[in-house]
């Protein structure tokens, strides 16, 4: 088998959306992003051997988890290889040789516009307005060259797009960042992630049945192998009223622990699904301080 040379990448989102800085900065500027429309879209490509890899923002330590794609890795065929975390910086931009007291719209993805709401609270006579992603907003300015509006977005964005930066890092609570997960089935691209590093971190989905003290009895387990409980999160079970599944993430010095603990709880669950064993984050990458070497000609 050839060795792959260009690493198929999905994200959600385009050029300059937060995914693909995500991407550029954790397996570089040599990968190949494809972009997709919605997150289903890209978790069913991985599956399907579409892509090498696929990128999926997991949660926001400003906006929470995102719901919706934890249960998307629900029954899927999809590995979680590791985990990409991106201190999100949110810049205001537009067409060249405006201020900001010309700008009368605004345009950017929800999450965006939220983050950044304090800052215009100044400007009482812009209005905000939600748009499918951050990247694409100021990629419809620059390419219709609508003057009097700005995009909410990276400044990767700005600089592709060739748009003037009127404000930097706007975003109101200045720890916003966002932990992507990266996902794949292909065996190369696994033990390339996994060389020379010891695995340290587990996502995992069970079930549990509606009885008195079900969770406390997994959670003292875990407490006796001495794992770190670093997230739990609830999903209901769809037609069984009052049943959940509950998505942990745990940390830990030893893997034959945590193995070990997954036989100790294996008679209290049902439905045990792993995501995946992978090694923890120890870095944040800022999104304002990837450059961009060569500028696209949106014109």
């Amino acid at each position: 088998m050839d060795k792959i040379s260009k690493i198929k990448v999905g994200i959600q989102g385009g050029l300059a959306s937060f995914h693909e800085i995500a991407s550029l900065f954790h397996i570089g500027e040599d990968c190949e992003n494809v972009p997709f429309h919605t997150f289903e879209q890209l978790v069913d490509a991985v599956e399907n051997g579409e892509l090498h890899a696929g990128l999926m923002a997991i949660e926001n330590t400003v906006a929470g988890s995102l719901l919706p794609n934890y249960a998307l890795l629900k029954g899927k065929n999809v590995q979680i290889i590791g985990e990409i975390l991106l201190h999100i910086e949110q810049n205001l931009m537009a067409l060249p040789g405006q201020s900001i007291e010309d700008i009368k719209e605004v345009y950017s993805h929800p999450m965006a516009l939220q983050q950044s709401a304090r800052f215009f609270k100044q400007y009482p006579h812009i209005k905000l307005i939600e748009a499918d992603d951050t990247a694409n907003s100021a990629m419809r300015i620059a390419k219709n060259k609508i003057k009097n509006t700005g995009a909410i977005a990276s400044m990767r964005a700005a600089e592709i797009f060739k748009l003037e930066v009127l404000a930097r890092s706007i975003e109101t609570n200045k720890r916003n960042f966002t932990r992507f997960l990266i996902l794949s089935n292909n065996e190369e691209i696994k033990q390339r992630h996994f060389a020379h590093k010891d695995l340290n971190k587990a996502s995992i989905s069970f079930a549990l049945p509606h009885e008195q003290g079900s969770l406390s009895s997994i959670l003292s387990i875990f407490a006796f192998y001495h794992l770190n409980l670093t997230k739990i999160q609830s999903i209901p079970v769809i037609g069984k009223e009052w049943e959940y599944h509950f998505i942990v993430d745990l940390t830990f010095e030893n893997q034959k622990i945590f193995e070990q603990s997954l036989d100790a709880i294996k008679p209290l669950i049902s439905e045990l699904q792993i995501y995946g064993i992978y090694h923890k984050a120890k870095e944040h990458y800022h999104s304002n301080n990837l450059k961009v070497k060569q500028l696209i000609n949106v014109n």
